[in-house]
């Protein structure tokens, strides 16, 4: 399986996971878990700011701000991502996520392809459900990026 396709930091999180054992993936999946950062205070007490992602098991929220170029159109991303303690799998995956993609410029994230949470190799290790909670959370992120607005 190739990572050619992603952007850097995610390539290399995918070829982490994929030189692991299944059990070794589980283990690297709870590091990414701890390693997830709180969002910041002006979103902690705000869940109205952040967008819920259904299709996880776990509440988990997110959302996206952007820190603009010169040319005041988005040049980075920067993801947001609130999940509680006692939801390893699902805090993991977003922590996947947030090393992989935080600070990519929309079209990077935007041209990271769907099926990039089958290629951690975890489809055996964990239930059908909770990869379509992480396909979900990267399909909102390409959506909330998608959304942003176009500068010409």
């Amino acid at each position: 399986m190739t990572t050619s396709a992603l952007p850097a930091a995610l390539a290399e999180i995918v070829d982490d996971f994929q030189a692991l054992e299944e059990a070794e993936r589980l283990q690297l999946l709870l590091e990414f878990s701890r390693e997830l950062p709180d969002p910041p205070a002006r979103l902690q007490d705000h869940p109205e700011l952040m967008e819920q992602v259904v299709e996880c098991q776990s509440p988990l929220f997110l959302t996206i701000e952007t820190e603009s170029g010169d040319s005041g159109s988005a040049e980075r991303v920067r993801l947001f991502f609130k999940a509680p303690p006692e939801a390893p799998t699902t805090r993991g995956f977003a922590g996947v996520l947030h090393e992989g993609l935080d600070g990519l410029s929309p079209a990077e994230i935007l041209a990271v392809p769907d099926d990039m949470p089958e290629q951690l190799g975890l489809t055996r290790a964990i239930t059908p459900l909770r990869m379509r909670g992480m396909t979900a959370m990267l399909g909102r992120i390409k959506r909330k990026v998608a959304e942003l607005p176009q500068q010409g």
